[in-house]
């Protein structure tokens, strides 16, 4: 072996790519995209155009993403495709967001990918400021490398989640063969728009000429604006309970067992779903017509034991996933009023449990009264707190507005001590939980203890 190869075999990779993640984080933060599409037009075209690599199944909405794009993904797995997968944010590493096959990306392949590209990223940071432009932003510079690992994989289908909007995300650089609609509600308003139409105008941006479209079922305002981008792209358009339908869902241990009528007509029925809600439900629904989309066209049902293998082998982490026992913990990214309902109605359905102690924490850009109005029937008491992102509200700022609420409530400055007491109250009876929620920091938050402290 070469003195090269044995240094390489040698590195800290995971070091490395932690490395890479805090080169990353140098850029323009997440949460301020730049509404453009030209700067990572520019990157992907310096290298090669390798979100053409492969075909792409894009997804967007309010709510549902990340799991919808999950099921779309292991779906197309069962079927005997390699698979790559963008999603964010992370909750642990920056490398859960490039997922190849089902696994996070490993730390030598992201790295190299890195490295490989960093040069032309600089480029593009040239030519950006010259012309008196920011340089790739963070989301911009992970999407490009996003594409970069797709292509060396090779992968034979991407699924990628928009990060914000659709017109002008990042990830709308790829032409998506299929583009799939989660639920279109309020939230981002300050960069999105302020009514859902304005929003739903926005999201459309991720259908292209010749795609085809499938999406949830909408309220009219949005479908309508969906419905005049694809008749604008002879795009052809399946809608939830017109074309495809939630025909039943049933509680079942651990999650629930589903009857979904897909597009070309077939039931697909005693499917298990590992997740928790009729939201699941229904993001099952849309995934199963999407990968019925993309593999046909939507003419021809899909063998009823990938439905059943895809979609049994769901994951969705930070989406009413279980993380202590002895007192059950469970976490939620519930982060805007229509994600607020759906945990709440979840809660009550799915589980059991007599009394609820919610912990809370919610960023500054978003709607908190709508947040804790959605979720206060679902609430014995709540704990108030921060995460330690810097975008959080402060935990008094935040106190004073579920103070508005006839629930009692205490606030803490730091979440290890909201956390604590949470999980001391609920120990006093087996009849009650903890529901972390109100941010995906706080849940990753919640998450980290509970590995460390082994809550499980």
């Amino acid at each position: 072996m070469s003195d090269a190869r044995e240094n390489r075999a040698e590195r800290d990779w995971r070091g490395d790519a932690d490395g890479i993640y805090e080169e990353l984080l140098q850029r323009l933060a997440e949460n301020q995209p730049q509404p453009r599409l030209d700067a990572t037009r520019r990157a992907v075209e310096l290298l090669g155009d390798p979100h053409s690599a492969a075909p792409v199944v894009q997804v967007t909405g309010t709510n549902g993403k990340t799991s919808t794009s999950r099921m779309i993904e292991s779906l197309l797995r069962a079927t005997g495709l390699r698979t790559g997968l963008l999603t964010s944010p992370h909750l642990q590493r920056v490398t859960e967001r490039i997922m190849i096959d089902g696994e996070p990306i490993d730390d030598e392949a992201f790295v190299r990918n890195a490295e490989d590209i960093r040069p032309y990223l600089l480029m593009t940071d040239a030519e950006l400021v010259a012309n008196d432009q920011p340089p790739l932003s963070f989301f911009e510079a992970l999407t490009v490398l996003a594409f970069a690992c797709f292509a060396d994989a090779p992968v034979d289908v991407a699924v990628l989640e928009v990060g914000m909007g659709g017109e002008w995300d990042a990830t709308n650089v790829a032409d998506a063969q299929v583009a799939v609609f989660t639920p279109i509600d309020l939230d981002h308003t300050a960069r999105l728009g302020r009514t859902v139409e304005e929003i739903a105008r926005t999201k459309s941006g991720i259908i292209k000429p010749a795609a085809s479209v499938v999406t949830a079922i909408q309220r009219i305002e949005a479908l309508d604006e969906l419905r005049a981008a694809a008749a604008q792209n002879e795009a052809p358009v399946a809608i939830e309970r017109q074309d495809f339908a939630l025909e039943s869902t049933t509680v079942a241990v651990g999650g629930q067992l589903l009857e979904i009528r897909g597009r070309a007509g077939r039931h697909y029925r005693e499917v298990f779903l590992p997740l928790y809600g009729d939201h699941q439900a229904q993001n099952a629904a849309v995934a199963v017509a999407a990968v019925e989309t993309f593999l046909g066209g939507g003419s021809r049902p899909l063998d009823p034991a990938i439905v059943v293998d895809g979609l049994g082998a769901v994951t969705s982490p930070g989406r009413l996933q279980l993380i202590g026992v002895e007192p059950t913990v469970l976490v939620d990214a519930a982060h805007n009023p229509h994600g607020a309902r759906a945990l709440a109605a979840a809660l009550q359905e799915y589980f059991d449990f007599d009394e609820l102690v919610l912990v809370i924490g919610i960023l500054h850009d978003k709607d908190a009264r709508g947040i804790v109005r959605e979720l206060a029937p679902a609430a014995a008491r709540f704990h108030v707190t921060a995460s330690t992102s810097d975008r959080a509200i402060p935990a008094a700022e935040l106190d004073a507005i579920v103070a508005g609420e006839t629930v009692e409530h205490a606030v803490f400055d730091a979440e290890t001590e909201a956390l604590d007491a949470a999980r001391a109250w609920a120990a006093q009876s087996p009849r009650r939980a903890v529901v972390v929620t109100g941010s995906i920091t706080l849940v990753a938050d919640a998450m980290r203890l509970a590995q460390s402290e082994g809550w499980k």
